[in-house]
């Protein structure tokens, strides 16, 4: 072979090697070079080597807020600041918070029942529950109070032996008018005035002796067996909210922090309470008067009438739960319509205690009569 011949062939084979690489060469450009571009395009760092790994994008991950309790949650709902949310608390008791406001008488609590058991209340602490602490129960006597707009309430229970051991004889007492005069009054509705001097001496001793004071919801599961009250409680009413009792004896219990209630006739006063200690209760609209047979109206009338009354004068109070009879003059028929109006109770002027058991519509009283001291008081309660 010459020469000639085999240079060419040299230069054959150079030419078709210089192809090769240029075609591998523009194949990894088509490839790796698209990628590059691409990475250069979203990234002010720089040129990218090829063979550089591809950069993973990170982010910082959002934390996952705390979930409100159910008690931050009702709060929320609120922009009172002496809103508080009360949280309850004990064995087999599951309740929603309630939202209720400082410096007022807790409203409403609830009284879980549970068969085999009897209710014994709410109290400050886990402690004075089990130990059914009594100067530690809390109820609608009491006012909320609370730590950082929250409070936990802490429900205890009691066997229905031991509750019936207590054999708690319940006390309503029953005042009317007042007087400043040490002497009384001298008119036929004499035995219906208490001293001033002799009722703040009566509230003094209850205060002072940590007597517990139910609410009428607490009387009434009471009666059904299902809440446990002490031997050691009591109830302050009165009759009429005449002008002596808002003026003379009202401060009384204001000053003492006693729960008392005033039965109300709507037809002649539809004022308020007078403060926060007096709760304001039914004593009919218009049937503290005598009707056909000279007796009240309660036993004159037929059931719709009483009922029609009745519901007129929880309208204007905006609450039932408890009626005191005028005269304390009752009947089946006033029953049925007391019934009908949507009370529970009804509150005569027979003596007696409210016991378990006790008829609901029929609830007897302790009559205090002028002349009445602390000593008598202390006899009749305990």
């Amino acid at each position: 072979m010459g020469t000639r011949t085999q240079a060419r062939r040299r230069a054959s084979r150079r030419a078709r090697l210089r192809r090769t690489v240029a075609a591998v060469v523009a194949i990894a450009l088509i490839g790796g070079g698209v990628t590059v571009f691409a990475l250069l395009r979203g990234s002010s760092a720089g040129p990218v080597a090829e063979n550089s790994p591809t950069p993973v994008a990170t982010s910082t991950p959002t934390p996952t807020p705390t979930p409100l309790t159910a008690a931050q949650r009702l709060l929320s709902t609120s922009a009172d600041p002496k809103a508080c949310a009360i949280s309850f608390a004990g064995d087999g008791i599951a309740l929603d918070p309630q939202l209720q406001t400082q410096d007022t008488r807790y409203a409403a609590l609830p009284l879980p029942r549970s068969d085999g058991r009897v209710f014994a209340g709410w109290y400050a602490t886990d402690a004075d529950a089990a130990a059914l602490t009594l100067p530690a129960r809390i109820n609608g006597a009491d006012l909320v109070a609370c730590t950082g707009r929250q409070k936990t309430l802490y429900g205890a229970w009691t066997t229905p032996e031991k509750n019936a051991a207590e054999d708690a004889g319940i006390p309503i007492l029953m005042y009317h008018q007042f007087t400043r005069n040490p002497e009384g009054e001298d008119s036929w509705l004499r035995a219906n005035y208490t001293y001033i001097g002799d009722f703040d001496a009566q509230m003094a001793y209850i205060q002072q002796s940590g007597f517990y004071l139910p609410t009428w919801d607490e009387v009434s599961a009471f009666i059904d067996g299902a809440l446990f009250l002490p031997r050691h409680s009591v109830i302050i009413t009165d009759d009429d909210a005449d002008t002596t009792w808002l003026e003379q004896a009202a401060p009384v219990v204001d000053g003492r922090n006693l729960l008392t209630t005033s039965f109300v006739i709507t037809s002649a006063r539809t004022e308020g309470p007078p403060n926060r200690f007096v709760q304001q209760r039914s004593h009919t609209h218009d049937m503290h008067r005598a009707g056909a047979n000279g007796k009240g109206r309660m036993v004159n009338e037929d059931a719709d009438t009483i009922a029609a009354d009745l519901k007129q004068s929880a309208k204007i109070l905006g609450a039932k739960e408890v009626v005191a009879y005028p005269f304390g003059h009752y009947n089946d028929t006033t029953k049925e319509g007391v019934r009908r109006a949507g009370f529970e109770l009804g509150r005569t002027v027979e003596h007696g205690y409210v016991h378990v058991g006790t008829d609901k519509l029929a609830l007897p009283v302790i009559r205090i009569n002028y002349g009445m001291t602390v000593d008598d008081l202390k006899d009749a309660i305990g």
